[in-house]
């Protein structure tokens, strides 16, 4: 697929040359380690769909946190002011797409990616999301970029009257002061048919310089939460009350995708302050539906490789994971006990999805010369024990896992992205083959780079189908796109679903039968959710934003899109603006409902 698995930089190609799953003499992983001998693979000489990634991406601004790059991955550049503050951020935009051009930096490595060397796709740059896609899954895969109006760049969070941020007075260059909208005002101007702004919320936290990403959704009961930098809070889901706030003592650096069934969630946060020094190594859990700290914990980070590595969380029933790239833990939500750590032998998981069904991510490597070798297990989520094996070939890696039931891996090479489907018991089923640029919204390039193996937005997948966007293309006067269903058995598309005229659109999941879709605001109009039919791609509207909030929907920078019980509700991926007062006037939640 021309998508990146991950956040940022196009990537070249679409699927490409052909991803081969292992032959049958694959030597199997390592005995005497837990581990089943791997499946035979059937599929060597399937057509294949895999395109060619960028490679580093090198426009991305570093991560907060302490972490350096990982041995063999490229160095971040330094991090600059971007000229239009709603749109800092770790995410590499693409010129034309509603963002301006990034300022070239010395410490950037070009983008590697060429011509792929065969398959079906062609060599037009895909672009990943960060933080979801991206989700948004940001995941290994393209970036969506949010429009505005006519393609042109989105609007800062404070600014003229129209676009829903403005000055409680006249700004002077000593002392600024800024307001959000109320929903009252964004509701002025709604038109018949258009759902209302149920409520919003603004940040009101004062960001370090680049701003910070924000964690969560996360509902329970009746209650939604975020969290951003030291703080994490909860809001009555009716009427955007505040029911709670709970200070950190320091800063939040990882976070599972979803919480427990019951409304419990346990983050990391650094150990200490220092920016220089502070290792993400604490654990502390939190019942969503009361904002009460509950058990904290500090991993043992100590080694040199372990501290250097990022951070992928997960919950599955009453199990937290936290991976990392050469070892992992796994703890009871519940009372903190240590479930699971590193294994013995030279196989070790590094990333978990959450959900009813665990998928780990494995990285085998004897020797610090030696090949790294990747696996993909269902594994035991109290005990950690593999129930499959799946090997993938020489010199790829897992991204991100965008489906559990079915089970669909996004898969990449340097400058390759796959897409392969496994059956239940781990063995080879199809891969993708298109002959368009995708885009998948995930928090990072790849889970090793930073991501959560589950968090993507811009994939669903049902018993029979695989659905995927499709980039906008280059040069159009109205930046609009596709949504593609694939066959599981066969990895070929089976229909193609524009967008409306001049929108984006991604999926969500499945929603009773249908593929949830996310409509992009632009500018002056808004989104909306929506619902296509697996048979045909049939677009239907469940929820129609009103234009009359386009403003402040449209300044939301790549928003995590939840729905739930009739209602939108929308966070921005990242917060930054270059004044403080600003900076806590943007919009951090933003909810529409009938």
């Amino acid at each position: 697929m021309t998508q990146p698995p991950g956040q940022q930089q196009p990537q070249q190609g679409g699927f490409g040359a052909p991803y081969d799953p292992p032959p049958d003499t694959a030597p199997p992983p390592q005995p005497g380690y837990g581990f089943p001998p791997p499946q035979p693979g059937p599929y060597g000489q399937q057509p294949g769909p895999y395109g060619q990634q960028p490679g580093p991406y090198g426009q991305q601004p570093p991560q907060p946190g302490p972490y350096a790059p990982q041995p063999g991955q490229p160095s971040p550049p330094v991090p600059y002011t971007p000229p239009y503050p709603q749109q800092p951020g770790p995410y590499a935009q693409q010129p034309g797409y509603g963002y301006p051009p990034q300022p070239p930096t010395a410490a950037a490595p070009p983008a590697t990616g060429g011509p792929g060397g065969g398959g079906r796709f062609r060599s037009r740059p895909g672009v990943l999301l960060g933080a979801v896609l991206a989700a948004l899954l940001l995941a290994g895969g393209g970036i969506w970029l949010a429009t505005g109006d006519d393609g042109g760049g989105k609007k800062p969070v404070a600014g003229p009257s129209d676009d829903g941020k403005k000055p409680t007075a006249p700004p002077t260059s000593d002392d600024e002061t800024f307001a959000g909208p109320t929903a009252a005002e964004l509701n002025a101007g709604r038109k018949t048919g258009e759902a209302k702004v149920a409520w919003l919320q603004e940040n009101g936290v004062d960001l370090p310089q680049y701003g910070e990403e924000t964690h969560g959704p996360w509902f329970a009961g009746d209650v939604i939460a975020k969290g951003m930098y030291r703080k994490v809070t909860g809001y009555a889901v009716d009427d955007g009350a505040e029911r709670w706030s709970l200070a950190l003592p320091t800063d939040l650096c990882a976070s599972p995708t979803a919480p427990t069934a019951d409304g419990k969630v346990v983050v990391g946060i650094e150990d200490n302050v220092s920016e220089s020094e502070a290792s993400c190594s604490v654990l502390q859990m939190i019942d969503l539906r009361t904002g009460k700290a509950g058990w904290k914990k500090t991993v043992d980070r100590s080694g040199l490789q372990d501290g250097l590595s990022h951070v992928a969380m997960s919950i599955s029933g009453d199990t937290v994971t936290f991976g990392r790239n050469t070892a992992s833990n796994a703890y009871r939500v519940s009372d903190g006990k240590e479930l699971f750590g590193k294994r013995e032998g030279v196989c070790q998981p590094f990333a978990f999805t959450g959900g009813p069904r665990m998928i780990a991510a494995v990285s085998c490597q004897a020797e610090p010369a030696d090949p790294v070798r990747q696996q993909v297990q269902e594994v035991d989520p109290v005990t950690g024990a593999p129930k499959w094996t799946y090997e993938l070939k020489a010199g790829w890696s897992v991204a991100h896992v965008y489906s559990t039931s079915p089970l669909v891996i996004s898969i990449k090479q340097p400058e390759k992205w796959a897409v392969v489907v496994l059956n239940d018991d781990g063995t080879y089923r199809s891969q993708m083959v298109g002959e368009e640029d995708y885009g998948v919204r995930c928090g990072e390039e790849s889970v090793e780079t930073g991501s959560n193996l589950d968090d993507c937005a811009g994939v669903a997948a049902d018993a029979s189908r695989f659905y995927l966007s499709t980039l906008p293309e280059d040069g159009a006067k109205t930046q609009t796109n596709k949504v593609v269903a694939f066959d599981l058995a066969t990895g070929k598309s089976v229909w193609k679903a524009p967008a409306p005229a001049g929108r984006l659109m991604f999926p969500l999941r499945m929603e009773k039968g249908k593929v949830l879709v996310h409509v992009e605001a632009v500018y002056r109009g808004g989104g909306e959710i929506g619902t296509l039919a697996p048979s045909s791609g049939t677009y239907a509207t469940l929820l129609k934003h009103p234009a009359s909030a386009a403003g402040t929907e449209s300044s939301l920078f790549v928003p995590k899109v939840a729905y739930r019980e009739g209602r939108s509700y929308l966070l921005p991926q990242r917060i930054s603006q270059d004044e403080d007062e600003e900076e806590k006037a943007a919009t951090a939640v933003l909810v529409y409902g009938e």
